[in-house]
């Protein structure tokens, strides 16, 4: 037998929490981009000043990219090299 206590949720919000009156809040704002896949990323502080739109973030993700894999091509190509001589 479940106990009463289980049934009755206690209601920790606290008061300054109006949710009433907020305004400019829209619900599911961003649900179109989530069924398209986007990923939404918090960013740090720091991070989100030196990059402050996505544009500026995906272009330095690309271009780190892009690094990784000419670094990755380079060792490959080194690899192969020592191998064969």
């Amino acid at each position: 037998m479940k106990k009463d206590s289980d049934n009755n949720l206690e209601d920790t919000l606290r008061p300054e929490y109006d949710f009433a009156q907020m305004q400019g809040s829209v619900r599911g704002k961003y649900i179109e981009r989530y069924r398209q896949g986007t990923n939404l990323v918090l960013l740090d502080p720091d991070v989100a000043q030196a990059f402050p739109k996505a544009e500026d973030v995906n272009e330095a993700l690309r271009l780190l990219m892009k690094l990784a894999q000419r670094q990755q091509a380079l060792i490959q190509n080194l690899d192969l090299k020592t191998h064969n001589s």
